[in-house]
C-alpha cells in the first residue's frame, strides 16, 4: 500500500471516485503518463494544440479534477496541460521528494520536455502554488506569467489553526467536519446550499483516507522572491486560517513590485474562482507578445 493513503481500500475508493470525476470532463482531451525521475506522471492536455501553453498544479489532497469548472474556459484560450502533482490524490507515482530541494523543478523540467514546452504559463492553488513560485524561481526563463490562489511559501503559516485542526478531529466526525467548513472559509457560502455540502463530504471522505502531506513548507527568502520577474497575480483570502495572507500580500509588493496582489474581504483559503479576473491576466501577455 502507498503511504500516502491509510488503506488499500481507501486507496481504491479515491481512486474510483476521481476517475469518475474525469469521466466529465467537459472538453475533448488527450492523455499522457509521463515518465519522470520520481516516476510517472498523470497529465491531461485540453485545447488547441498550436495555442499558447498553460499548466495547472491542484492543491493538496487534491487532483486535476479540481480544473473541471473552469477547464472549457482555459482551453478556448490555451493548450491546456493538466498536472497530477506527484505525491497527491490523483494518478501520478505517490513519490514525495524533500520540499526544501531542487527535486520538485527537476520533476516539471521532466515534464515539460516530454511535452515539448519550452515556455509556459502556470496557474496554481496552494500546494500548486508553492510548486509554481518554486519553479518560477528556479527556471524564471522557462515562466511567461504566473497565476497563484492562496500559494504557500510566502506568508507564515498558522501554527495556531494547526494545533485546533487536531483537536477538533479528536472530537469526532463533528469536529472534522467543523474543522474542514473553518478551512474552506465564506467561500462554501457562494454555492448552492447541496454543493458547498458536497464540497465539505468529499473532503471529509479525503482525509479519512488520504495522509495529507505534514510539516511546514519552506518559506522561499526574499532574494529568491525577487528572481520573479515574469508578470505574476496573486489572489488571497483576508481570513485564510491556514497562511498569513497580509503578509503574502506584504512580502510580494515589497520584493515584486510589478505583482499584482488581490486581498480578498471575507474570504478563507478556499478561493471560489476568478475566473474573468484571471483570463483577463492570463491573455493580455498574449496580446502583448502579438504587438511587440
Amino acid at each position: 500500500m502507498s503511504e500516502i493513503y491509510r488503506s488499500e481500500a481507501g486507496a481504491r475508493l479515491l481512486r474510483e471516485r476521481y476517475l469518475q470525476a474525469l469521466e466529465r470532463w467537459p472538453v475533448e482531451n488527450e492523455r499522457f503518463h509521463v515518465p519522470t525521475r520520481e516516476g510517472e506522471t498523470f497529465v491531461i492536455a485540453s485545447g488547441p494544440a498550436t495555442a499558447p501553453a498553460l499548466v495547472l498544479l491542484h492543491g493538496s489532497g487534491g487532483n486535476s479534477a479540481q480544473w473541471i469548472d473552469s477547464i472549457a474556459e482555459l482551453a478556448t484560450h490555451f493548450r491546456v496541460y493538466a498536472v497530477d502533482v506527484i505525491g497527491e490524490r490523483g494518478l501520478s507515482a505517490p513519490s514525495r521528494p524533500p520540499m526544501a530541494s531542487d527535486r520538485y523543478a527537476v520533476w516539471l523540467d521532466g515534464v515539460l520536455e516530454f511535452l515539448g514546452l519550452e515556455q509556459v504559463r502556470i496557474m496554481g492553488i496552494s500546494l500548486g502554488g508553492w510548486l509554481a513560485l518554486d519553479y518560477a524561481t528556479r527556471r524564471p526563463g522557462r515562466v511567461e506569467r504566473l497565476a497563484l490562489s492562496c500559494p504557500t511559501g510566502i506568508g507564515r503559516q498558522k501554527k495556531g489553526f494547526l494545533l485546533k485542526a487536531l483537536l477538533l478531529n479528536s472530537l469526532g466526525r463533528w469536529g472534522r467536519r467543523k474543522s474542514v467548513t473553518e478551512v474552506l472559509g465564506s467561500g462554501l457560502s457562494t454555492m448552492e446550499p447541496a454543493v458547498a455540502t458536497m464540497v465539505v463530504e468529499e473532503v471529509m471522505l479525503v482525509a479519512e483516507n488520504y495522509r495529507y502531506r505534514m510539516g511546514e513548507l519552506p518559506v522561499f527568502d526574499d532574494e529568491t522572491l525577487r528572481r520573479l520577474t515574469m508578470p505574476v497575480h496573486v489572489l488571497v483570502g483576508e481570513r485564510d486560517v491556514m497562511v498569513d495572507s497580509a503578509e503574502t500580500k506584504r512580502r510580494l509588493e515589497d520584493t515584486v513590485p510589478h505583482a499584482t496582489v488581490r486581498l480578498l474581504p471575507g474570504v478563507g483559503h478556499f478561493i471560489p474562482a476568478q475566473p474573468d479576473v484571471e483570463l483577463e491576466f492570463l491573455t493580455s501577455v498574449i496580446q502583448g507578445e502579438h504587438h511587440a
